[in-house]
């Protein structure tokens, strides 16, 4: 019997957008909370949190769409590039020094390439 032809079509949801859209909204949201310089929130600091959050999503999206396409250390690489970067960015709003953010984001960056190249090997070796 043909009982798949009856059977209603399952639509998914998919992850590709829905991923970096809430990383992209907690990001912009934290970004946004660091920034702020008295007690009350002003109209700047949610500005600046929607547009943090609106680049890292579209940066995460991209690099989301073209994963597939590179190699696994490059990948791995990516990712880490990725998460340091966004780790040395929020850590620089909290009033440190450059070069104390640029080592924050170059260790979490190291900590992310190790970790996403061990699981990218593990899924494709």
């Amino acid at each position: 019997m043909a009982t798949h032809a009856s059977m209603p079509a399952r639509h998914h949801v998919s992850l590709s957008w829905a991923v970096p859209v809430a990383l992209g909204a907690f990001f912009g949201f934290y970004a946004g909370f660091l920034r702020r310089t008295g007690v009350a929130v002003n109209w700047w600091d949610v500005l600046f949190g929607v547009v943090a959050g609106l680049v890292f999503a579209g940066v995460a999206y991209g690099l989301g769409r073209i994963q597939k396409a590179l190699p696994r250390e490059l990948r791995a690489a990516a990712y880490g590039a990725l998460c340091g970067m966004s780790i040395g960015f929020l850590h620089s709003l909290t009033g440190c020094s450059i070069l104390q953010a640029a080592g924050m984001g170059l260790f979490f960056a190291a900590a992310m390439v190790v970790a996403s190249y061990y699981v990218f090997y593990m899924r494709e070796g």
